[in-house]
């Protein structure tokens, strides 16, 4: 993911700051009127400045530090909510590990010796390569200077996944649930190029960036969900270009949007990601030309910035949602950051889809 931020999990390359602010649509400061805002707040001989005068002047700056206000509100809801997830399943999980441990006549970490510690073996030599290989260009240090470091990740993360399948078989003995509602984002998807049937149960939306090479991968992701899971999804596509890293990122934005307005608006997003060296204006003309569009009236949607209105629209609903780079995706609402694996989409997915799985058991023909 291009981000203002590091990643816990992929270190990221990218910021996102103001410069987003100069793009949008205009937001209107509110009316302010009466005695105050003519009143001088600055005089010199032979004029003055009003509050009146400085409020206009201070337009852009304004609106850069309400888009501030609104990402951070947005991240700060979201992240207070994953405190309250990430505390209740460390809570949950203490609880059974007790009540597991009380029964067995136990201590607490008598129990966890023996179905964890002991379970976790030392990596050999050729997991720790494997590891190293497949993730050598972003680790970018010798493998003896870092093999010791990644044999203790490789153990770590076995270590979870026998903690976290010693945890899903307690939570199936001791018949734990849990009520606490993920997180949901009201996400608008009207007048947005998008592919599936509108009354499909899941809502895929995604804001990225033409030129983000973390997009074009989740791209690829998501062309696998879509053959996955066919009309039970429907995917959005909102513009998020982040044009004080990626200069050709906006104009792509419209070039697609142009497209679309000739019913090409996909055809046109995959030749862009599958040529990101390839966005300047000669090039996304070229495209057009491949896709057979009308040539005319493409060069005329380009050029006079038809479309640029739209692609600002969509930069500032991706801001009031707190998303701070590409790509984002939210899935019913729930946010996920950057160019995730295809698991983890896939467990939110099913996870959105269980209630349909159950009423389709209950309605089934043993209950007719």
């Amino acid at each position: 993911m291009v981000s203002i931020k590091m990643s816990k999990n992929r270190t990221i390359l990218c910021a996102v700051s103001v410069w987003i602010a100069a793009m949008l649509a205009p937001v209107p400061l509110r009316a302010q009127s009466g005695p105050a805002d003519r009143q001088a707040l600055a005089r010199f001989q032979g004029g003055s400045i009003t509050q009146d005068e400085l409020n206009k002047f201070s337009s852009d700056d304004l609106k850069a530090l309400e888009l501030q206000r609104l990402q951070f509100e947005a991240n700060w809801q979201r992240n207070r909510h994953l405190v309250f997830e990430a505390n209740l399943a460390r809570l949950l999980e203490d609880k059974l590990f007790q009540a597991e441990a009380a029964k067995r006549g136990i201590t607490k970490e008598q129990l966890l010796e023996k179905e964890l510690q002991g379970k976790v073996k030392e990596p050999t030599e050729d997991e720790v390569k494997a590891y190293y290989e497949a993730n050598r260009q972003r680790i970018n240090q010798p493998l003896l200077q870092i093999s010791s470091q990644i044999s203790q990740y490789l153990k770590h993360e076995s270590y979870n996944r026998f903690k976290a399948a010693f945890v899903d078989q307690l939570k199936t003995a001791y018949s734990a649930t849990t009520s606490l509602e993920p997180l949901r984002a009201n996400v608008e998807t009207d007048g947005s190029p998008s592919q599936g049937p509108e009354t499909a149960p899941v809502t895929l939306v995604e804001f990225s960036d033409f030129q983000c090479p973390y997009c074009t991968n989740l791209s690829t992701t998501l062309r696998q969900i879509m053959q996955r899971y066919g009309p039970q999804i429907r995917l959005v596509f909102r513009n998020f270009p982040l044009t004080q890293i990626h200069p050709y990122a906006e104009k792509a934005a419209e070039a697609a949007l142009c497209a679309g307005d000739q019913g090409q608006f996909w055809q046109m997003h995959d030749l862009m990601f599958q040529s990101q060296g390839q966005l300047e204006e000669e090039s996304l003309k070229a495209k057009a030309a491949q896709l057979k569009l009308d040539m005319d009236a493409f060069n005329a949607c380009l050029t006079s910035g038809k479309n640029a209105g739209k692609v600002k629209q969509d930069l500032y609903a991706g801001s009031k949602l707190g998303v701070e780079g590409t790509p984002a995706l939210f899935i019913n609402g729930r946010f996920v950051s950057g160019a995730v694996p295809l698991t983890e989409i896939v467990k939110i997915i099913d996870e959105e889809l269980k209630p349909l799985t159950r009423a389709a058991k209950q309605s089934g023909p043993e209950s007719r």
